[in-house]
């Protein structure tokens, strides 16, 4: 049976998955505004498991509609909880599991619809850890998107099999650099000879850089100071399970009203 056919059987057969889970929010901040740029939705156990857990559980048979299960239960606990402005929500999928993009993406659609949420506001994740032997579906994917007005963004950059090349065959709206290369950048001079190389390129491509895994203050002045304005990690706040978690950054002056104090 072709993965096509697999895809459709998958989400069509109507039994459950055997597993349940729920999804958690973890904030994007804009450094130069003090807002909250956007969330994005990771996948938890019922029991606060980490998505580790719950992705142990996805096989083949289960690949297509537990895709589509996050989802929809992403966007439509947005639609209840995140407030009525422009704010983001960034939801992973995985490509592999994706076997016709304009028919894989209506669940979603609906979904928004139905929570008035709109696809403006969605950006879909995809991350270079997963390999990608098709890279013509890939593409089929993101025109598909960008085509509905999804935000696309490479997750993880720098930690996977196609690094460059993703941005060369794909160049979407936003990259994720990955957390290793984020981490003590601020004693490692290589790690900044890096950053700074990336940030070049984003910015010849007219990509937006966001810097994950952010844990201390001296990795974030670093990268503020390197150019980056949009971040994310665990010195900002944890993920909230269901619930949008408060943000004590977010207490002070936005950093330009600082900078004249």
């Amino acid at each position: 049976m072709s993965n096509l056919s697999q895809g459709c059987q998958g989400c069509r057969d109507g039994n459950p998955l055997p597993f349940d889970f729920t999804v958690a929010f973890h904030p994007i901040i804009d450094a130069h505004t003090h807002d909250v740029w956007g969330y994005e939705a990771l996948v938890r156990g019922l029991q606060g498991q980490g998505a580790a857990h719950i992705l142990s559980q996805v096989d083949d048979t289960t690949r297509y509609k537990f895709d589509q299960a996050a989802r929809v239960k992403a966007i439509e606990l947005a639609g209840q909880i995140f407030p009525k402005d422009g704010t983001r929500l960034s939801i992973n999928f995985m490509p592999n599991a994706v076997y016709e993009p304009a028919a894989c993406i209506r669940a979603s659609l609906a979904a928004a619809a139905r929570v008035r949420f709109a696809p403006e506001r969605i950006m879909f994740e995809f991350t270079e850890d997963e390999r990608m032997d098709d890279t013509a579906h890939i593409e089929r994917i993101i025109a598909e998107y960008k085509r509905i007005g999804f935000l696309t963004a490479i997750d993880d950059f720098g930690s996977g099999y196609a690094g460059l090349n993703l941005l060369a065959n794909f160049q979407p709206d936003l990259i994720k650099i990955d957390m290793d290369i984020i981490r003590n950048i601020d004693t490692s001079p290589a790690r900044q000879a890096i950053v700074a190389a990336i940030g070049h390129i984003a910015r010849t491509l007219g990509i937006t850089i966001i810097a994950e895994g952010i844990e201390t203050r001296a990795e974030f002045e670093i990268l503020r100071a390197a150019g980056i304005r949009l971040f994310q990690g665990f010195y900002f706040a944890k993920p909230g399970i269901e619930t949008l978690p408060k943000v004590p950054f977010l207490a002070g002056p936005p950093l330009e009203e600082a900078a004249q104090a």
